[in-house]
């Protein structure tokens, strides 16, 4: 999914006093994602009721979109079907 390296030079930025053994094992943990997340790349309208209620307006995820946002949706995908 993400490279170990690039994901510790993330962290390290983002979290620059957190202990290195934090930040190992954070790293390890969003690279060890693998097939129990997989990403969903077309956004489907029938999520919008389950994302987290963030901004009063329910169309904010869409208005962030329009001015340039990014961001990687994430399902989980139960053991049983992750093979």
């Amino acid at each position: 999914m993400a490279d170990r390296e690039k994901v510790l030079a993330v962290l390290r930025k983002r979290f620059p006093g957190a202990p290195p053994e934090d930040m190992a094992a954070a790293a390890n943990a969003i690279v060890g994602l693998g097939a129990e997340w997989r990403e969903i790349v077309a956004f489907e309208q029938e999520l919008l009721p389950h994302l987290p209620d963030t901004c009063a307006d329910p169309d904010c995820l869409a208005a962030r979109l329009r001015r340039g946002g990014h961001f990687k949706l994430l399902e989980h995908v139960p053991d049983d079907a992750a093979s």
